[in-house]
């Protein structure tokens, strides 16, 4: 595992590649790991691979040869830091990350014998090259001893020849931790720094958990994880962006804690498949990336959900929401108009659809497509269908489209899409027109108006030619109701329009809002203020409620604001 710095023989940075493999490829080609562009550079150039010494570079026959400290190479190794590489028109560097995880065992005043760790001794150089700006010196010290112990334990397993695949989750984990007890107890000269239970903890949850992640994991009041690299983790805490203190020892234990979140679902995050979406155990999005894509190092996003199932009062409770607005809404779901949720990303648009879904009674029967699964309903009669990814060949993807289409066929009352982003959006429109009232979905848009916009692309999408006429006419007659949900600077979290989509007049989509949250500035704590309050319009389905005989109150239509006290706890 190692980085490439490439420059131009000016000393501009042009770009920087982690190499989380052990071989990585340098060339013209659009499919080398390392692209670099000009006549003096070959279709693949040159090779830089990783071995027990360190790294490698190796021509691959080219026509103006690798240069290495102004001489022409064949092959040349282990590439130091202050080796001049030169491919072309371009100044390559190399930094390894093996040796720097080696140097930093030094450094904390390790090494290996007899299958011990015992101390050598460190100059101030040496320290600083293996420190890490963005790391405190605590937590380098206890990453720089946790690859130590990983290093160790994948030979202690090797001399055992324990099969760790063939063992279940409770008995790798008791194993594994064993084996780490005993190598951090025979660790001689252990700094007084470092607590070894603590070690252990931390090179047990590396090596057969999410490492680092757990701890933030368990921390309810944390909505959002992001890592952005091996040493840089941030995460959302009451609307706040923060960094964490707790790092990845290295880039290969990022991959390792994303291949045991894919592994289980089935799907897989390689080089000629970079990204992944996926889910936890306990319903938590997660989305990942690795090199090349990711050019800092693997990057992961991990979207929280709540352990608890939220419910109305809380969004209330919140100040996500007024009363009134939920009550509409009720009404509007068990009235079986057709909701979409707009919004922008992290706006908070799946919890609140999780809440609405709530408000479809127990007596029907719902089917649910997503993406990843992500939503929770509690009806009886429910039937959940999950997207799925191509497999290695490239076959066996099952998109969210096909499930859209295949549950028409499963007899359903309510047919609830996590999300449309494609040409699935006509799919909807079409169930919502023959029969599924009461449907329900999420989309990305940043108002009333342009969700209906991007309700026209995605219908273009699809891949059939409709004139933009009979596309708005099967959008004005499909959705009943758009519920605006917005993200705010200061981390809040609540719905700033509900409206109705009364018919099309001439070539326009008629809109007409009945509640909205107008904004009257910031509290002290930086927190966004305002009011929710109604329009005074009544929509024609609640008057046609109560022309039935319904009990309905409409008084929740008075232009009256609501006000609400924004309250300091964890948003949704």
């Amino acid at each position: 595992m190692f980085e490439i710095q490439v420059a131009s023989k000016r000393g501009k940075v042009l770009q920087k590649v982690h190499c989380a493999e052990e071989k990585c490829r340098i060339g013209r080609d659009r499919d080398n790991m390392i692209v670099l562009q000009g006549r003096k550079v070959g279709g693949v150039h040159a090779w830089l691979s990783e071995r027990e010494e360190g790294v490698f570079i190796e021509d691959n026959f080219s026509r103006t040869g690798v240069i290495v400290n102004g001489a022409k190479v064949s092959v040349h190794g282990p590439i130091k830091l202050e080796d001049s590489i030169v491919i072309g028109d371009y100044a390559l560097q190399v930094i390894s990350k093996r040796s720097q995880g080696s140097s930093a065992c030094e450094t904390a005043g390790i090494s290996q014998q007899t299958g011990l760790f015992s101390p050598v001794s460190a100059n101030k150089s040496e320290s600083e090259a293996v420190s890490k700006s963005s790391v405190s010196e605590h937590e380098e010290l206890y990453a720089t001893w946790r690859v130590c112990v990983r290093d160790r334990l994948v030979k202690l397993l090797d001399l055992r020849r324990i099969d760790v695949n063939n063992l279940s989750d409770g008995e790798l984990r008791a194993v594994i931790g064993e084996a780490i007890d005993r190598i951090v107890n025979d660790a001689e000269d252990l700094p007084l720094e470092i607590d070894p239970e603590e070690l252990a903890r931390q090179s047990l949850a590396e090596a057969v958990g999410l490492g680092p992640l757990e701890e933030l994991l368990a921390d309810d009041s944390i909505t959002e994880i992001m890592v952005n690299s091996a040493d840089q983790l941030f995460f959302e805490q009451n609307g706040r962006l923060k960094k964490s203190n707790v790092t990845f020892s290295d880039d290969k234990a990022v991959i390792s804690a994303i291949e045991r979140i894919v592994a289980p679902l089935g799907r897989r995050i390689d080089e000629s498949s970079p990204m992944v979406d996926a889910r936890l155990a306990d319903g938590s999005r997660v989305n990942a990336v690795i090199p090349p894509l990711a050019l800092k190092g693997p990057s992961i996003t991990i979207r929280k959900f709540a352990k608890e199932r939220l419910r109305a009062q809380n969004l209330i409770d919140f100040g996500s929401v007024s009363a009134a607005m939920i009550e509409f809404i009720e009404i509007a779901v068990k009235a079986k108009r057709n909701v979409i949720i707009s919004g922008g990303t992290g706006s908070g648009k799946t919890t609140l659809l999780n809440v609405l879904s709530n408000f479809i009674p127990d007596s029907e029967r719902i089917i649910t497509v997503e993406d990843a699964a992500e939503l929770s309903l509690v009806q009886p009669n429910l039937v959940g269908l999950e997207a799925r990814p191509a497999n290695q060949e490239g076959k066996g993807v099952v998109s969210i489209r096909d499930l859209v289409k295949n549950c028409l066929r499963m007899r359903p009352d309510r047919i609830v899409v996590g999300e449309c982003r494609g040409g699935e959006a006509l799919d909807m429109l079409q169930a919502m027109n023959t029969g599924h009232d009461g449907s329900l979905t999420t989309i990305h848009s940043n108002s009333p108006r342009d969700c209906v916009s991007r309700l026209e692309v995605l219908v273009m999408m699809s891949g059939f030619e409709m004139p933009l006429a009979a596309i708005r006419e099967q959008i004005s007659s499909a959705v009943n109701i758009i519920v605006q949900q917005t993200r705010f600077s200061c981390g809040s979290r609540k719905v700033t329009s509900i409206t109705e989509v009364t018919g099309i007049e001439g070539n326009t989509v008629q809109l007409a809002e009945i509640f909205r949250f107008r904004q009257t500035g910031y509290g002290s704590d930086g927190k966004v203020r305002g009011v929710f309050e109604a329009t005074g319009l009544i929509p024609e389905f609640y008057e046609k409620l109560a022309e039935q005989g319904a009990r309905v109150d409409l008084s929740i239509f008075d232009r009256r604001p609501e006000n609400h006290q924004e309250k300091e706890v964890r948003h949704v």
